[in-house]
């Protein structure tokens, strides 16, 4: 398996979603020794904010671009054809006021690519190129949004994930959401950890069953 492990967090050695991308990826190497990770660290690696040039270079047909668009999509470029050669997707990311962090959003405007990520049918359907691959989002939010919390109504995160990442053929990606986390006493802290890293040994353990030859899960 290769999998594409993408960290949002800007808060480095501290965070929370970082250290638990991180115990995902521990749990899954020690049951897939052979996993492979393509590692992107946004915080470090940001790609750049959308310009009026990305964007017509994007609406360009590739023959007819100028080497000024092909400049400004050559970080895209790169992005989307990493995302295409993973066999698995996780992305770890914190809530910033109830969506995804900045450089996240610009990370999805820098995929979302009509003709590379996504395909437009004759009849005005459009296809994503990422189907079939196992998603895991690794979440941290400072308080608790589950259902029947008072603040369960604030999350924009989860749904912006999915409207995106289904638009270019994730259609079933998975959620571990720590929370809370900074808006928590020391009890409420610990316990959604360990939530967090129950799902996600659960996970792990349910893509290297899925991983293994036939044979060999019949051995």
């Amino acid at each position: 398996m290769k999998l594409m492990h993408v960290d949002a967090s800007p808060k480095g050695k501290t965070s929370g979603s970082r250290a638990l991308s991180r115990y995902f990826v521990d749990q899954l190497r020690a049951q897939l020794p052979s996993l492979s990770v393509d590692y992107l660290d946004l915080a470090a690696e940001t790609p750049p904010a959308i310009t009026g040039l990305f964007t017509a270079a994007t609406y360009t047909p590739a023959a007819a671009r100028t080497d000024a668009m092909r400049d400004a999509l050559t970080v895209s470029d790169a992005l989307c054809r990493r995302l295409l050669a993973a066999d698995a997707l996780l992305f770890a990311m914190p809530m910033h006021n109830w969506t995804m962090p900045a450089a996240f959003k610009t990370f999805v405007d820098s995929i979302v690519r009509g003709g590379v990520t996504y395909q437009a049918t004759g009849d005005g359907h459009y296809v994503g190129m990422l189907g079939g691959r196992k998603t895991l989002f690794v979440t941290t939010r400072g308080v608790d949004l589950r259902p029947g919390t008072p603040f369960a109504a604030m999350d924009a995160l989860t749904p912006a994930l999915r409207a995106a990442f289904g638009f270019i053929g994730v259609a079933d990606p998975q959620f571990v959401d720590a929370q809370p986390m900074q808006f928590a006493n020391e009890i409420e802290h610990a316990a959604a950890l360990r939530r967090a890293k129950h799902e996600l040994a659960a996970v792990a353990r349910s893509w290297a069953d899925a991983d293994r030859p036939a044979l060999s899960k019949a051995g």
